[in-house]
C-alpha cells in the first residue's frame, strides 16, 4: 500500500512536466512541420523559414484558433475559433495528433474536417513548448 501512495505522489510530481513538454525537442521536431508553417514574428523577423500552405504559428499559444487575417482556415477551424476555442499546449497537442478527430469532438460534429491531413503521432507536446518558447513575450 505505501508503494502504491508513493508511486502516485511520484506521478502526480511527474504528470506537469510531461504535458509541459521539451522545448528543444519540440524544435527538432518541428521540421515536419515547417514544411507548411513558417515562425515569424510581428516586426518580421524569421525565427523558422517555413512554408505558407499553413498559417504562421509565431504566439499560436494563447491566440484563438482560426482567426490569422489573410488566411484561408477550414470552415470548421474558424467556427471552433468563434466559439471559445484558444489554442493552449494541452489542446495544440491534441489537435496536431488527429486534427480531424479533434475538431469532431470540439464541435460535437461527426462531420468537420480540418485542412491539417499531417498528423503528428508523437512529440506533440514537445512542439507546443517550442511554439510557447518562441511567442511574443507577455505584457
Amino acid at each position: 500500500m505505501k508503494r502504491t501512495f508513493a508511486a502516485l505522489i511520484a506521478l502526480s510530481f511527474a504528470a506537469p512536466a510531461f504535458a509541459e513538454g521539451d522545448a528543444e525537442a519540440g524544435e527538432k521536431e518541428f521540421n515536419k512541420c515547417k514544411a507548411c508553417h513558417m515562425i515569424v514574428s510581428d516586426d518580421g523577423t524569421e525565427i523558422v523559414k517555413g512554408g505558407k500552405t499553413g498559417p504562421n504559428l509565431y504566439g499560436i499559444i494563447g491566440r484563438q484558433a482560426g482567426s490569422i487575417e489573410d488566411f484561408r482556415y477550414g470552415d470548421d477551424l474558424v467556427k471552433a475559433g468563434e466559439e471559445g476555442l484558444v489554442w493552449d499546449a494541452a489542446q495544440l497537442t491534441e489537435y496536431v495528433t488527429d486534427p480531424r478527430a479533434f475538431l469532431r469532438e470540439y464541435l460535437d460534429d461527426s462531420k468537420a474536417k480540418s485542412k491539417m491531413a499531417f498528423k503528428l503521432k508523437k512529440g506533440g507536446e514537445d512542439v507546443a513548448a517550442y511554439l510557447a518558447s518562441v511567442a511574443p513575450a507577455e505584457s
